[in-house]
C-alpha cells in the first residue's frame, strides 16, 4: 500500500470490543490533536485517527462508521476476523500517511491529553518515544505476571525494551517505513520497534484504572505473548536443550558413580525401582520440553514459508 505522507499526525488505535470507550475516546482524542496542530501552526486536518477494528463482536465497528461519517478525518479497517493486538497494529502502520505517529490502544487506560508531553520529547530529536506508567492501576495478579513478562523478555531478547511501556508512543516516520519491510508472520511490535535501534526516549505518563469493558490479556494470554515474543527475538530456548543434555548427562553420571561406589566399596546393593523410574520420567519430561520448543521454532518457519498475508479487511472506511 503506497501512500504519501502528506499529513502531521496518525493516530492508530488498534480496537477488540470497546464499544463503551469508542465515543469518548474520540472526542478526547480530537480535542488533544486539534490543539496540538494549532499550537504548532498546522492545519485543521493535518492529522488522521486510524481505528483498526480486529474483528470485534459487539457494536465497536458500528460506532467507527458513525464517527467516520460525522470527521473524515477518522479512518476504519474492519478485519475479517480476530488476527490479534499486534497484527491489528501492524495494519495501522500499513495504511497511516502522517510524517508523526501515535500508537495507543482504545481503553483509555493511557490519557491522550498525555501526548503532547510525549511531542515535546520527540521533538528534541528522537525517533521513538515511549509512555512508561507513573503508577499501574492493574490488579495485583495482573502486575505481578507483567513484571515477570517484562523480565524475561529483556533477559532473554537481546532488544533493549523498558519496563512498564504503555502502548502510548511516538515514532517518526523513517521507523514506521522501517517496520513496514518487515513482514514477519510471528509479529511483537515492541520488539520490532526496538530492533532498529534507533534513537529513543521515555516520558512518564499517568495510567487510569480501566472503568469500562474488560481486559483483553489475561494470565494465558500475558503468558502466551511472553512465548511468543522471546522465541521471535531469540534463539536462547533452543540452546536450553545443550544446557538441559550437558545437565542431565552430569546427574546422570554422577548418581551411577555414587551407586557403583556403594556396592564395591561399602556393599550396599541398590533396593527398588523407585529411583530409576524417578530419573526415566526426568529425563523423558526434559526431552518432551525440548521437542516442544523445537516444535514452536518449525511451526514459526512453516508460517514464514506459506506468505499468507498478515490480515485480510471486510472494509476500509478512507
Amino acid at each position: 500500500m503506497s501512500l504519501n505522507n502528506d499529513l502531521a499526525f496518525s493516530v492508530v488505535v488498534p480496537v477488540l470490543n470497546e464499544e463503551p470507550n469508542l465515543q469518548e475516546l474520540y472526542y478526547r482524542l480530537s480535542n488533544v490533536l486539534d490543539s496540538l496542530c494549532h499550537n504548532e501552526d498546522f492545519k485543521p486536518t493535518d492529522y488522521e485517527i486510524i481505528f483498526v477494528d480486529d474483528g470485534s463482536t459487539d457494536n465497536s465497528w458500528h460506532i467507527i462508521k458513525t464517527i467516520h461519517d460525522q470527521d473524515k478525518r477518522v479512518k476504519g479497517l474492519n478485519f475479517a476476523k480476530n488476527f490479534g493486538h499486534h497484527i491489528a497494529i501492524t495494519a495501522g502502520l500499513d495504511c497511516s500517511k502522517g510524517r508523526i505517529v501515535i500508537l495507543m490502544d482504545g481503553d483509555l487506560q493511557d490519557p491522550p491529553e498525555e501526548i503532547p508531553k510525549l511531542y515535546s520529547r520527540f521533538k528534541e530529536g528522537y525517533d521513538l518515544v515511549y509512555g512508561i506508567r507513573q503508577e499501574r492501576h492493574d490488579p495485583f495478579l495482573k502486575k505481578v505476571t507483567s513484571t515477570l513478562f517484562w523480565y524475561a523478555l529483556r533477559k532473554f531478547s537481546r532488544v533493549n525494551m523498558p519496563q512498564n511501556q504503555t502502548m502510548l508512543r511516538i515514532l517518526s516516520r523513517r521507523l514506521v517505513d522501517v517496520m513496514k519491510g518487515m513482514r514477519e508472520y510471528a509479529r511483537f511490535v515492541h520488539g520490532m520497534m526496538a530492533w532498529p535501534g534507533f534513537k529513543s526516549s521515555t516520558v512518564e505518563v499517568n495510567h487510569n484504572p480501566r472503568t469500562k469493558g474488560k481486559s483483553k490479556y489475561n494470565i494465558s494470554k500475558l503468558f502466551k505473548l511472553a512465548f511468543h515474543a522471546i522465541t521471535a527475538f531469540s534463539i536462547v530456548p533452543l540452546r536450553l536443550a545443550t544446557y538441559f543434555g550437558l545437565f542431565t548427562a552430569v546427574i546422570s553420571l554422577t548418581t551411577g558413580i555414587y551407586f557403583i561406589y556403594r556396592k564395591i566399596f561399602i556393599g550396599i546393593p541398590l533396593l527398588g525401582y523407585a529411583s530409576v523410574i524417578v530419573s526415566v520420567f526426568f529425563i523423558g519430561g526434559i526431552q518432551l520440553m525440548m521437542l516442544g520448543i523445537f516444535g514452536e521454532y518449525l511451526g514459526r518457519t512453516y508460517q514464514e514459508v506459506q506468505k499468507r498475508p498478515l490480515y485480510i479487511l471486510n472494509e476500509f472506511l478512507r
